[in-house]
């Protein structure tokens, strides 16, 4: 009887907390937290392709010391940030620290175009390569996860959703703001150079 009576009252209030939106809230909550963990995986791999990049540019030009230190330096405090993207400050501290990293990046491949040599390694234009796809790849997570977290935040202000929102202690999200987004979109552009007329170091 008791277990007849349990299972009644689950069934009704699954029925309840479904018609207040509560599965929906559900399911967009773990859109967003999927959206950025996707944002963080295309900065990461960023991150991961600047040593070879730096190594590769120092063995043509090392004594563009202050131009490789930064770019190290720019890592080093992206990686030291731990960022909560539940929290504004949190995510403008990371937004702010990446933003510098992608400075740094653009000031080390404009120093590497006076360097023929060094344009022409294969490896440094594969490095180049692979940036530019990070790059793409980091626009597209970071635009997806905006729009995620909106969605999130309309919903959980909406009747009957916001009600049960504030009942289970659901709250809107921060998001990227307008000057966030502008910072991380001065990020390297990266530019093939066109072939060279004379053999390189000639």
């Amino acid at each position: 009887m008791h277990s007849v009576f349990r299972l009644l009252l689950s069934l009704s209030l699954a029925v309840l907390l479904s018609g207040c939106g509560y599965n929906a809230i559900q399911q967009k909550e773990e859109a967003v937290n999927a959206g950025w963990s996707e944002v963080i995986n295309q900065y990461q791999r960023r991150a991961d392709l600047i040593p070879n990049l730096v190594n590769t540019v120092q063995g043509y030009a090392s004594h563009e010391r202050q131009v490789l230190t930064d770019v190290t330096n720019a890592r080093a405090r992206v990686g030291q940030i731990q960022v909560n993207a539940d929290d504004q400050a949190s995510l403008q501290q990371f937004q702010q620290a990446q933003g510098e990293l992608g400075s740094a990046l653009s000031r080390l491949l404009v120093v590497a175009e006076n360097y023929p040599n060094l344009k022409s390694d294969q490896a440094f234009r594969d490095l180049q390569a692979q940036l530019e796809g990070t790059e793409n790849r980091i626009t597209t997570a970071r635009g997806r996860y905006i729009q995620l977290v909106q969605d999130y935040n309309t919903t959980i202000r909406s009747f009957p959703q916001l009600i049960t929102a504030k009942l289970f202690g659901y709250r809107a999200k921060p998001n990227f703001t307008v000057e966030n987004v502008s910072t991380i979109s001065t990020a390297p552009r990266v530019q093939f150079p066109a072939p060279a007329s004379t053999p390189p170091g000639a």
